[in-house]
């Protein structure tokens, strides 16, 4: 393992790793969970790691005890962690990959390795067709069919998570059919959807009815499901044909739904700290709903209700992950006004047939007018980016004139004169200053060149943060997700000469970008950066990609007035402007 690759991701699934194979040794529950406890912590951190280790601050965070947080340095520094190769070195390799089958714990797994031998999928796939599995005790024909599934989605979807841009429209449409059921009094989606988390494993779908059946049926028979994985008198499974995704529905009585919403939206270090909060006033909170310790119910109408008992701010979903929210809200200190789809005025960040866009300049004004969107910037690669169809200095000037007869001809909704400039090599910016200032907005981006050094890059954005002409940096960090990591890049310094220049901060809502993420639209509100949420459109139907850029800044705790692109067109050039 490499130190350089050791992320927050790779210290979390090795924490991970080590609690299944502590209680496949049968060790105490309260040792394993203490390292899941750790995963959780480090998954949730808004801060960089790097400064944590290297200042000896980990125990610092709440759960990361002394030996915990020597094991994480030692991986971080070294790229290893000798206990965990001690501990894996007892075990066959794949017994950790069969722990990630569905349906197979620890316990199931220390029987089929100790009584059969059985030490990876491929071993366990031809047990179960040589009928060996059901011999077993707490085994029988169904569970070997059952694994043989489990297998078989297990090889479909390994190591994927759906981008939250591809889970969600379609999770969103089978959440409207389940409202249509007869007799749905309330639903909502749950899990890591409605946390708006950049990726997603499955769908939750709660619902509310006093008769479950005809509201489960409703999504056993959806359009497209491939196949229902299980079905009973409360829940429904079903795995769908396009993306392979799951989807899980819960429906139960209304008197549940709140806290039912609230257990299966997570994330789960959220919610365990609200039931330890719980506990400390006499509560015991589950799905199920809050009990007294004398077992009567407190009656819970909404989410809202279930803070108020806690004595604390209701925490809007995309912030629950423990990352200072409870405390925040205990302390009446979150914010009110995260920003919402509904304040933002006009989208920035878009391409048409001038460069290597789809749509023409008057189609991508009619969509944003559609849409209700006031002004839109119209900002196509420039000069360098030959592969994009890059403008040239002359190729501006038509383009401004066309951009004039459009405006005319599509009242309500305004085109602004933009480029999407490339960051060369030097940190200089593609066109000349003299060209530059004539443009309403420039946006900057890297777009060639990623496999520079962590302070070459950092000087390159940092020279392009100092163009007097720079009004927004765009996707900072250049990433794709699952595809491309970061460049190299000290996010900090980035964020401070921002600050220092006035220059906004792009939050890129292209759905394999959400660029920059969610612990850097924090950082970048503490240290007073405005930003910009944008749709980076290369198409009409691109400019939905602004609800995931919302989503982004929400749960980087981003308000109104931290997003330029909610004031109004004359409002939002002159606060580009005035900050330069």
């Amino acid at each position: 393992m490499n130190p350089a690759i050791v992320d927050k991701n790779t210290i979390a699934q090795v924490l991970r790793d080590i609690s299944l194979l502590l209680q496949l040794q049968g060790e105490n529950a309260f040792r394993s969970r203490a390292y899941d406890q750790g995963a959780d912590r480090i998954l949730g951190l808004t801060q960089d790691l790097g400064p944590l280790v290297a200042e000896g601050r980990l125990e610092s965070l709440p759960g990361i005890g002394p030996a915990l947080a020597e094991k994480i340095t030692e991986l971080v520094t070294t790229g290893r962690m000798r206990y965990f190769d001690e501990l894996r070195a007892k075990f066959p390799p794949g017994l950790l990959e069969l722990m990630r089958l569905p349906d197979l714990g620890p316990r199931k797994v220390g029987a089929l390795w100790r009584e059969l031998g059985v030490g990876s999928v491929d071993a366990l796939e031809q047990a179960c067709r040589e009928q060996r599995v059901r011999q077993l005790k707490g085994f029988g024909e169904k569970s070997e069919a059952k694994i043989l599934e489990g297998i078989a989605l297990y090889r479909r979807a390994r190591g994927e998570r759906k981008l939250l841009g591809d889970a969600l429209p379609v999770a969103e449409a089978l959440l409207e059919r389940v409202r249509a059921s007869p007799g749905v009094v309330r639903a909502s989606l749950g899990g890591s959807v409605r946390r708006r988390a950049e990726t997603v494993a499955d769908v939750d779908i709660i619902a509310s009815a006093a008769d479950p059946g005809p509201v489960l049926d409703a999504l056993a028979t959806a359009p497209g499901v491939a196949a229902v994985l299980g079905k009973g008198d409360s829940k429904c499974s079903v795995r769908l044909t396009e993306g392979d995704l799951q989807v899980d529905l819960r429906v139960l009585p209304d008197e549940d739904f709140a806290t039912a919403l609230h257990h299966f939206t997570g994330s789960k270090a959220h919610h365990i700290r609200l039931r330890g909060m719980g506990h400390e006033r006499g509560l015991k909170i589950s799905e199920w709903g809050v009990h007294r310790d004398d077992g009567s119910k407190v009656s819970v109408k909404d989410e809202a209700a279930l803070y108020a008992l806690l004595d604390m701010q209701y925490v809007p979903p995309e912030l629950r992950e423990d990352n200072g929210e409870v405390e925040a809200a205990l302390a009446s200190q979150l914010p009110t006004d995260l920003v919402t789809l509904e304040d933002v005025q006009g989208a920035v960040h878009a391409h048409t047939t001038w460069s290597d866009g789809r749509n023409s300049l008057e189609e991508m004004a009619r969509a944003a007018k559609e849409l209700g969107l006031k002004y839109l910037t119209i900002t196509e690669h420039s000069e360098a980016a030959i592969y994009a169809g890059g403008l040239k200095v002359d190729d501006l000037q038509r383009q401004w004139e066309e951009i004039d007869r459009v405006n005319e001809a599509v009242p309500g909704v305004r085109l602004l004169k933009g480029i999407e400039v490339d960051i060369l090599e030097s940190g200089a910016l593609d066109y000349d200053d003299r060209v530059l200032e004539r443009l309403e907005v420039v946006i900057a981006s890297v777009h060639v060149r990623h496999s520079m050094d962590e302070e070459q890059m950092t000087q390159r954005v940092l020279t392009a943060l100092d163009n007097p002409f720079l009004h927004i940096l765009g996707h900072p960090t250049g990433r794709l997700i699952q595809s491309r990591e970061p460049y190299p890049l000290r996010m900090e310094a980035v964020l401070e000469r921002a600050a220092e220049r006035g220059v906004a901060v792009e939050i890129n809502g292209k759905p394999a970008r959400l660029d920059i993420k969610a612990e850097y639209v924090r950082k970048a509100t503490r240290l007073g950066v405005r930003l910009v949420v944008s749709c980076d459109a290369h198409r009409r139907e691109d400019l939905g990609n602004l609800a995931f850029a919302v989503a982004t800044a929400r749960r980087g705790w981003a308000r109104r007035q931290d997003v330029l692109n909610t004031l109004p067109a004359d409002r939002f050039l002159a606060a580009l402007r005035a900050r330069r």
